[in-house]
């Protein structure tokens, strides 16, 4: 009982790694396809999904509060996913979102520019210097892809628990040594562990349920009692609170909503300049705020 993310540049042999892996040990293996899943599940448009995760991350700037909304949708998505155990998810940015959870294996796999050149110059029938710019402008896309909507660079080693490079090793090699060490005892599903990925998971998917009634939205989980944390102004707007409750109390699993003001909302309603006055910690925080 296990779970297993796989990071990888494109044409890495991140996939094929990945379902060998899953093949081996057993496990469901996804990808891409979860975006189909949460384009079923929370009713939106498949071609957005798809092309907000193709395209630059300016594509989400041109909706409002696209950029919570869509890592809303994909985390509850994956969640939804790895919560159900002996899974090998390949694919973007998964390891930033579970990276609060213990006992998961995350791998980064590397291969050597020359060898993913020689794959796009076969594939495309273009040529080394055509497909050496595509594949630095797909990785420069991907880097600016998890640092806008994750805040990390996915070629960052501490990120992961293994990196595999593969201009040393094998393709069998890579699955052979996956496979080794997540059997390891710390790499086990515990039922602590498997409760906190329930609860991150049912937290995912009552933010999607708001998202529509208040986007800017920190929300956690336990015991089926939800907490949610917003500005000020909202936590006061009794009518706003009473339909958030209502629904989020209709998904499964959820037991109570308890909104509340939390301190880092407060910046969306920011107090009259006539009723405090602007000290240089004020004057800090704007500056850094507009970086």
């Amino acid at each position: 009982m296990a779970v297993l993310t796989i990071s990888r540049g494109s044409y890495s042999h991140g996939k094929e790694i990945a379902e060998k892996a899953g093949r081996k040990l057993g496990y469901t293996c996804i990808s891409r396809e979860t975006l189909l899943a949460a384009s079923e599940a929370f009713n939106i448009p498949e071609i957005a999904l798809l092309r907000a995760f193709e395209d630059t991350p300016s594509f989400l700037d041109r909706f409002t509060h696209g950029k919570e909304k869509y890592t809303a949708y994909i985390q509850a998505a994956l969640l939804n996913q790895l919560k159900k155990d002996n899974v090998v998810y390949h694919g973007f940015a998964c390891h930033a979102i579970v990276k609060d959870i213990p006992r998961i294996l995350n791998v980064r796999i590397n291969a050597r520019l020359e060898d993913r050149v020689q794959i796009v110059m076969e594939r495309d029938q273009v040529s080394e210097k055509q497909a050496v710019r595509f594949l630095k402008k797909l990785d420069d896309d991907r880097r600016k892809w998890s640092r806008k909507l994750y805040g990390v660079d996915p070629e960052n080693p501490g990120l992961y628990d293994l990196v595999l490079n593969l201009n040393k090793i094998t393709i069998t090699d890579a699955v052979n040594t996956i496979c080794n060490l997540i059997s390891l005892r710390q790499f086990q599903t515990i039922p602590e562990s498997k409760k906190q990925m329930e609860n991150l998971a049912l937290a995912a998917q009552v933010k999607t349920a708001l998202l529509d009634l208040k986007p800017r939205l920190e929300v956690s989980a336990g015991n089926g009692i939800v907490v949610v944390k917003t500005d000020t102004e909202t936590a006061k707007n009794l009518e706003l609170v009473r339909r958030m409750r209502e629904a989020g109390e209709k998904i499964p699993g959820v037991k109570r909503i308890n909104v509340m003001a939390g301190e880092a909302f407060e910046t969306d309603y920011p107090r009259p300049p006539e009723s405090r006055q602007k000290s240089t910690r004020d004057t800090t925080l704007t500056y850094f705020g507009e970086l």
